[in-house]
């Protein structure tokens, strides 16, 4: 009698609680991310601050330590978060290899990590959107990282450039852009309905600008011996007022400003005891690239120079890039100079690419 009545209780604590005894489990899916970024051929050299002979030095591109991942679900609306997932990465884990896949020329070299970064994904999950940023050294976000909540939290989401640890730090930043596409959709999605299991591929870019100065003055110019005056060599370059703000994780080529910036980073090209640099040189630097209302489709390179010791003259040069591109660009700007530099003259240069 007991173990009838124990039965029947089983039975009734089912029914009210809503248990299907033959309901099968839920199925889990699991989720991998493939994360890799774009790197130079090993035998690669480019010059950074390049003298007269000198043949340059190899950029040093530090890898991802951080890596802040977002996965977004579609619910019906406009998305919201699954997971959020602060990953410290070991160096070891980064290997150099050959890419094969959609994302960029097969064969081309990329640093892969390694060792497997793995999700389950429920009934509750079935397709959505994954975001990775990363980074050599800590990120602080705006808004915060543990407060986003929706996708256009995800898409909208900055990081502080301000600090000279980050500054320093840009051109080690990656992050996958929102308007990156394959196939008519963002490129790092996923959807549990293709199979028991997947693989989403994550390719990194940057999110600062490369960019790359080179500078000649008129080699009869250079040295006069008759009229010492009439000598050209510059005695200072500096580019001023880098963005140093809050910029976007996903949207690197949306950064703007009504006018160029007022104050900022700056960075010292060349200076008055660089003799080796005074007639020809080059040199680089990464930022955050941004753009005006004033000119749309121009970054505003703004320079400091000064010529033959003289004072400083200011220029804005206007470096075009596309906005449309998911892609950071490579700017370049060329000084060639066979006269000095006169106050009230040039103070706005053009640069159609």
């Amino acid at each position: 009698m007991r173990v009838e009545k124990l039965i029947i209780y089983i039975l009734l604590g089912c029914i009210f609680a809503g248990c299907d005894m033959h309901r099968e489990p839920e199925r889990l899916v699991p989720l991998e991310l493939r994360m890799c970024i774009p790197a130079q051929e090993a035998a690669y050299y480019a010059p950074v601050r390049r003298n007269i002979g000198d043949p340059g030095r190899a950029e040093v591109l530090a890898l991802p330590r951080y890596a802040y991942i977002l996965i977004t679900k579609e619910d019906g609306g406009a998305g919201s978060i699954w997971r959020k997932e602060e990953l410290i990465m070991e160096a070891e884990n980064w290997e150099m290899t050959k890419y094969s896949g959609l994302l960029m020329e097969s064969g081309d070299y990329i640093y892969q990590y390694k060792k497997k970064i793995n999700f389950l994904l429920s009934g509750d999950t079935p397709k959505g959107k994954v975001y990775v940023i990363c980074s050599n050294k800590k990120l602080t976000f705006t808004p915060s990282f543990a407060s986003i909540s929706t996708l256009d939290d995800v898409e909208n989401l900055k990081f502080n450039t301000a600090l000279d640890s980050i500054q320093e730090n840009l051109q080690n930043i990656y992050s996958t852009p929102y308007n990156y596409t394959k196939r008519g959709s963002y490129y790092c999605m996923y959807d549990c309905s293709v199979g028991n299991g997947f693989t989403v591929d994550l390719l990194l870019y940057h999110v600062a600008a490369k960019v790359d100065i080179k500078w000649s003055v008129d080699k009869e110019k250079r040295i006069n011996k008759n009229n010492p005056s009439e000598a050209v060599r510059i005695t200072k370059m500096k580019a001023c007022k880098l963005f140093n703000g809050n910029a976007y994780c996903f949207k690197p080529m949306e950064n703007s400003s009504e006018s160029p910036l007022n104050s900022g980073k700056e960075i010292t090209i060349v200076q008055s005891t660089d003799e080796g640099l005074w007639w020809e040189g080059r040199s680089y630097f990464y930022t955050i690239p941004y753009t005006t209302t004033a000119k749309p489709g121009y970054y505003p390179l703004q320079m400091q120079m000064a010529t033959n010791g003289s004072g400083d003259h200011n220029r804005t040069i206007y470096l075009q890039v596309n906005t449309s591109s998911p892609f950071v660009p490579w700017l370049r700007a060329t000084f060639n100079l066979d006269k000095p530099l006169e106050e009230g003259t040039g103070d706005e240069i053009t640069v159609d690419n």
